[in-house]
Formats: structure tokens, C-alpha cells, sequence
């Protein structure tokens, strides 16, 4: 069943720089990404600016900086509503009608709620009464009634009384509750009837994710984790990784979701180190931990084929974990101690570790291999608890990533009404 199709508007959209035409690109990519026919429409922007498979449709009059625009804001401003503005409002009516009739879905953004261009306000207004408009959902921003910096610019009457009238036909989503109660004092509802709709972060673009690293990190749900280990160490018994899985085993009673990551490979050319390879698979079996430990080398896109990844994938792990964890038996330096450094990354090391005790000194987490497992697990996660910094990274990268936030909001509101 093919998707329903939406259409996005707004003054301006990418490569405008600014916070709405942010949201728009992001709101335009997910949906596109999900298969919905999306169009972009407005007054300045650029079809190349946007995500792939997005359309771009260009009405100049909707642009707040167009020099009409401009000329009728000047006295709307001042509380006179210019000559032409009967003829703006027209205008921008005729040139919407066709270009929005065969979209199933409108997402407005701030036109209704902001002065910017209140020819093209009313516009839509006139639009929705006629019921020309399909389902409408004002994602507003701000809004200039109530504003401290533009709320002089609103005066009692048509067409300032648009920017303060909620339409029942249309559901109003907002970008946190502070806004959620200024917007519903200003109606005159209740809150809970105006959506809470956050911004959110590409995680992707914000952590410099390869394709390739982000697949891993989507097979591994890592986004989803509440803490999250690496041991960025090649598969030999050196590397104390028994030791590993009992710690992350002792974590299922502390941490709903903790996951320990080991990057490198075993030999699979060297017969033993496959069979210690196979013994640690049995131990973390054994222990109940097959969902809170994997191997790199058992987590590529085909399940059964071994997958080993360069430094660069490497890097990228250490930029999503939560802490870097080293209890080796032994180690001649030990440079993912310099590297966790490197990229802000906790480091809880044994004392066998040189780089650890040389160049970490008081700035890591030191523990001796005669730590008991369970001992070592409570102080990881006496630290998550405690930790603010990893807490809000963690709800985060859980609830206000843009997949995230689509599921929770967009993709309701485009199901049949408000989340």
C-alpha cells in the first residue's frame, strides 16, 4: 500500500540556514526515507539542498523577505492593514490551491502562529475554510502573540486574530512544553490537546558515522543500549575477555540494557585461536549474556559471515560507547587508553595496563585482576547512575535522535491524529 503524500511549508527552506529549515530538512529526509511521496514548498530554497527523493516547489510570494511582502508588513506592523493586501492574500491563495490539493497531508510550519507573512496566513486560512486543504498539522515554533520581541507587531482584528485562532480541523504540534502552555493560554484549552513535538539530533551527521559504521551500530542497537563497553582489542586470551563477560553478565542486574562490544577478530586462519574464539561464545552462553556481549567479527550484515572492520569503523565505536574497558592480563602499552583520551571516553583499565598507570595515573579507573567481577560491575554502574554526563547521552541517543523522534510524534500524527 503505497504511503500517504505530504507536503512541507514554510517562508524558506535549505540552504536557508536556520533552526525551522533545519527541522524541515530532517522531517523531509525521514519521510523520505520511509517512502512517503514528501514535497517540500517555499518562498526560497532549493531542490539540492534537500534529502534525496525530496521534491521542491517554489512560490516566491510565500517568502517573508519578498519585496511585497515586505511592503505590506511595514504598516501591518504598525496596526494598518495595507491596500494591497486584500490582492497579496488572492494572489498566494490562487498559486496554492492547485500545488496543495493532492497532498493527504500539510505540515505548516509557524505560518500560522508567526507574522512574518500574514497575506499568506490568511491564505491558507481561506484555503482550509473552503476545505481545500487535506489533514493540516502547524508545527509551531514560536508565535508572536505573547512574544516579548515581536508581540508589538500584533494588533486586536483581522488579519493579527489569524495568528491567535486555533483551527479545529487542524492539529498543533509544539517544540517543548513551555511552549505546549504558552500556546494553550493563548487558545484558551488545555495543554495535553496541543502535541509536544522535540527537535531531535542526526547522530549520523553529529558523530561522523560512516554508512558502514552506522549499519554495525544499528545491527548491534546501540542507540538503544543503556551502557555501553568497548574493548577495542583483538580476540586472544591476553586480553583477559573471560574476565569481560562476567562483568557484563554482573551488569544485567544493575543496567536494563548494557552491551560490551569487542572489535577485533580472532585468527581464522590459526585453528586454536578459533577454538578459544568458540569457548568465550560458550562462556557468554553459559553465563546468559549472548545479549549483552558480541564480537565484531559474528556482527556483519550476513549472520553467519565473519566481518572484521578497519580503524575508521574502529573510531567510530569509540565515539558511540560509554567507557572503554581494558582488563587485560598484560599488555607492552596499551593505546586505546590514549585513544578513549582522545575522544573524551571513560577509561576503566587493569593495573597491568602500562598507558593506563603511566599516562592515565588518577584519571582512570584502575582495578586489580583480583577485582571480583560482580565488585567491578556495581562500581560501572554506580557510575552510570551517577554520572549526569552519560545520563543525558543516554536518553538522548534513546528518545530524541530523529528516528526516534519520528516514531514517537510524526509518524501518529500522520496515522490517523495526535500521538
Amino acid at each position: 500500500m503505497s504511503k500517504p503524500s505530504v507536503a512541507i511549508l514554510h517562508y524558506s527552506a535549505p540552504p536557508v540556514i536556520g533552526g525551522v529549515e533545519a527541522v524541515i530538512h530532517a522531517h523531509a529526509g525521514l519521510l523520505a526515507a520511509r517512502d512517503y511521496p514528501v514535497t517540500v514548498i517555499a518562498g526560497r530554497g532549493g531542490a539540492d539542498a534537500l534529502p534525496p527523493g525530496v521534491a521542491f516547489a517554489h512560490i516566491p510570494l510565500m517568502d517573508s523577505q519578498h519585496p511585497e511582502i515586505l511592503e505590506a508588513s511595514e504598516p501591518l506592523a504598525r496596526g494598518s492593514v495595507p491596500p494591497t493586501f486584500a490582492d497579496l492574500t488572492e494572489r498566494l491563495e490562487a498559486a496554492l490551491a492547485p500545488v496543495l490539493a493532492p497532498f493527504d497531508h500539510l505540515i505548516i510550519h509557524n505560518i500560522y502562529t508567526k507574522h512574518f507573512n500574514l497575506p499568506l496566513t490568511a491564505a491558507l486560512h481561506r484555503l482550509a475554510d473552503a476545505e481545500a486543504l487535506g489533514h493540516t498539522i502547524a508545527w509551531c515554533h514560536d508565535f508572536t502573540w505573547g512574544s516579548p520581541s515581536s508581540g508589538h507587531k500584533v494588533h486586536p482584528g483581522h488579519p493579527w486574530a489569524l495568528l491567535r485562532t486555533r483551527r479545529a480541523d487542524s492539529d498543533y504540534v509544539v517544540v517543548s512544553a513551555q511552549r505546549q502552555r504558552a500556546l494553550a493560554e493563548l487558545f484558551g484549552c488545555p495543554p495535553e490537546e496541543i502535541v509536544v513535538g522535540y527537535n531531535g539530533v542526526d547522530p549520523q551527521t553529529l558523530l561522523g558515522l560512516s554508512a558502514e559504521g552506522l549499519a554495525l551500530i544499528q545491527r548491534l542497537d546501540l542507540f538503544g543500549r543503556d551502557l555501553i563497553l568497548l574493548m577495542p582489542v583483538r580476540v586472544t586470551q591476553a586480553k583477559n575477555i573471560e574476565y569481560a563477560l562476567r562483568v557484563v553478565a554482573a551488569l544485567k542486574a544493575r543496567v536494563a540494557r548494557p552491551l560490551l562490544i569487542l572489535t577485533g577478530p580472532p585468527d581464522p586462519h590459526d585453528e586454536a585461536s578459533m577454538a578459544y574464539f568458540h569457548s568465550l561464545q560458550a562462556l557468554r552462553a553459559e553465563l546468559g549474556a549472548e545479549r549483552e556481549m558480541r564480537f565484531v567479527f559474528e556482527s556483519g550484515p550476513e549472520a553467519d559471515a565473519p566481518y572484521t572492520v578497519d580503524t575508521g569503523i574502529v573510531g567510530e565505536l569509540f565515539r558511540v560507547a560509554d567507557l572503554m574497558f581494558m582488563p587485560s592480563h598484560r599488555e607492552g602499552f596499551g593505546m586505546p587508553v590514549l585513544e578513549a583520551g582522545l575522544v573524551g571516553l571513560p577509561v576503566v583499565s587493569a593495573e597491568t595496563v602500562p598507558a593506563a598507570v603511566e599516562l592515565g595515573g588518577e584519571d582512570v579507573l584502575r582495578f586489580g585482576l583480583d577485582t571480583p567481577p560482580q565488585a567491578l560491575a556495581d562500581w560501572i554502574a554506580a557510575w552510570a547512575e551517577r554520572s549526569p554526563t552519560h545520563q543525558l547521552r543516554r536518553r538522548v541517543r534513546q528518545a530524541f535522535t530523529w528516528d526516534a523522534l519520528f516514531e514517537r510524534t510524526l509518524r501518529p500524527l500522520l496515522e490517523g491524529g495526535a500521538p
